[in-house]
């Protein structure tokens, strides 16, 4: 893990906004890139399931960013009944016109304007989460009432327990 002097302009959206939500964590730079829930806990020694995915979908057609466990897959069919419509996953464009950032690296907050959010209530299950911070190589540690908090999202399990 490296500490990344070089500014890029998706986090520094991102650590803005986490600066005037109160969040006071360090985004973690890695040296390669952490794309999945698994690459990302391996890099950081802890459970996969304390990841928090931020995966945009469309609702009847409208983004939605689902931040969920990475121990837990999106249920889009059974999803999209709990939340009132017909959830899809999102293409590249879609996902970089709702967050201003690439797959793999997208952040909770940072995002050119709000969007929906649903946040998985398994990572109530975990005193500390960490979410990719605009960017592949970037991370940074939360906790599930902190992402409810800063992303106004509500919270929602994501596969039928």
């Amino acid at each position: 893990m490296s500490e990344n002097a070089a500014n890029h302009p998706s986090v520094d959206r991102v650590v803005a906004e986490l600066r005037a939500g109160g969040v006071g964590g360090d985004v973690r730079w890695f040296d390669d890139a952490t794309p999945t829930a698994a690459h990302a806990a391996e890099a950081l020694g802890v459970e996969v399931g304390a990841i928090a995915n931020s995966l945009i979908f469309t609702l009847d057609g409208e983004p939605v960013l689902i931040l969920t466990s990475g121990a837990h897959r999106v249920d889009t069919g059974w999803l999209g009944e709990q939340i009132g419509g017909r959830l899809k996953r999102a293409d590249a464009t879609t996902v970089r016109a709702a967050t201003g950032q690439v797959i793999g690296g997208v952040a909770p907050v940072g995002h050119p304007a709000p969007v929906r959010t649903f946040v998985d209530t398994a990572l109530a299950g975990y005193r500390e989460v960490w979410a990719a911070a605009g960017h592949p190589h970037t991370v940074f540690p939360t906790s599930f009432d902190e992402l409810v908090r800063l992303t106004g999202g509500t919270p929602t399990a994501v596969e039928p327990g």
